[in-house]
């Protein structure tokens, strides 16, 4: 998909429709957050909404709740983006009497799509955990668990020079040669071919029977698997031989540089007690605020960190080096096994640092904005609620060293 900016800067920005459509939001989110990333049980995508509906406002929030569901239509956007899923348990009716239901009835009589990007956004590289990660200054930072990296194949095609720009246009204009951020990647080699037409043959270089050589390239680009069809078409029918000479071979799978969680280094080491008061200035204040479980006086240097219930991640993080590893709602028992029944053990300590479970994925909205404003320019107006979804509304206690009783 060519972004608003790359089509602006090709010349084509005054031909562009001055609103996009709800569908384009939704390719560029899916590209960001493919749907197939997402775990099976997940509800994410499209909820409510037309995709052919123009949409010149959208509101960023985790939750679809009563207030941000206001909140979207209060300032007339046409989209409310949200990190949590609204339908996200078994439904078989949405009447206007359940709370649900009436959220649903009260968007769709406003106009205002919902669209929600869960644990697709919890791996991906600008997702949940990674603009956690960013935020607390986290360095060199890798998934805790990696998904599995795209199936890649390799090919190489021998054209004649002069062809090998036309050839390399229409490879990449089928989906070969994208590598991360970059497009129509590709890398080339000059060379001699040679090749002698037999009887029956129509050759677009040399003569039947005689020995022919050419001045040819070998270019070579990666291609999704998923596009191997398309790009050996586009090669066929853009190559001038009769017979095209090329290479296709699969690279082996490897880990992608997405996946759950992050791991990483503070830019110095921090006491434990140091550490748990930069996740409390950094994150947003809730009543919740931030706890850990550990000595205080722990040196801290890297840090694993997963947006939302991360509990099951625990084990990674300690296989990872993890000094400290910070998530939410963390549970007594797990906590317990995880530092109390190791306190004494011949093994290396590390600390558990549990946050509300919106503030820890509450960072991800700016970086989506971000990410939107970048690709649509000012044809869309971009908004993050402010607003506190939270449900944990109250914190009291006494002091630790108060007996029971």
């Amino acid at each position: 998909m060519l972004s608003y900016r790359r089509l602006v800067r090709a010349g084509f920005g005054s031909n562009l429709p001055a609103v996009p459509r709800l569908a384009e939001l939704i390719a560029a989110l899916d590209g960001w957050y493919p749907p197939e990333t997402a775990e099976s049980w997940d509800a994410i995508g499209l909820t409510c909404g037309d995709p052919d509906a123009e949409v010149d406002r959208v509101v960023l929030a985790i939750d679809c709740v009563p207030a941000t569901v206001a909140e979207a239509i209060d300032t007339g956007a046409g989209l409310l983006l949200t990190h949590h899923p609204l339908l996200l348990s078994g439904v078989h009716a949405v009447r206007a009497d359940d709370p649900k239901g009436a959220m649903v009835h009260r968007m769709i009589r406003s106009g205002v799509a919902h669209f929600a990007a869960h644990t697709n956004a919890d791996v991906a590289a600008h997702g949940v955990s990674a603009a956690l990660a960013d935020l607390l200054g986290l360095t060199d930072c890798q998934p805790l668990q990696a998904g599995p990296g795209a199936p890649l194949d390799q090919l190489a095609v021998y054209v004649p020079t002069a062809d090998a720009p036309v050839l390399l246009a229409a490879l990449a204009a089928a989906g070969a040669g994208a590598v991360g951020d970059y497009v129509e990647c590709s890398f080339t080699v000059a060379g001699t071919g040679q090749f002698r037409p037999l009887s029956g043959a129509q050759p677009a270089v040399g003569t039947v029977g005689e020995l022919t050589t050419v001045p040819e390239s070998r270019v070579s680009m990666v291609l999704p698997r998923s596009r191997r069809a398309a790009v050996l078409a586009a090669m066929r029918a853009s190559h001038p031989y009769e017979e095209v000479a090329f290479e296709l071979t699969e690279q082996p799978g490897l880990p992608a540089a997405t996946g759950s969680g992050r791991v990483g280094q503070l830019p110095g080491p921090l006491s434990l007690r140091e550490f748990t008061e930069l996740v409390a200035n950094r994150l947003p204040a809730t009543a919740w605020g931030v706890r850990a479980a550990g000595d205080p006086e722990l040196p801290v240097r890297t840090v694993a960190v997963c947006g939302g219930s991360g509990a099951s991640y625990t084990g990674l993080a300690r296989r990872a080096g993890a000094d400290a590893y910070l998530t939410a709602d963390l549970k007594h028992h797990s906590t317990v096994e995880a530092v109390a029944e190791r306190d004494g053990v011949a093994q290396r300590p590390m600390a558990l640092v549990d946050a509300a479970h919106w503030a820890t994925e509450a960072p991800w909205l700016p970086v989506v904005a971000g990410l939107l404003r970048a690709e649509f320019g000012d044809r869309l107006q971009v908004r993050v609620s402010e607003q506190v979804t939270d449900p944990w509304t109250l914190h009291t206690g006494r002091a630790a060293s108060n007996p029971i009783g």
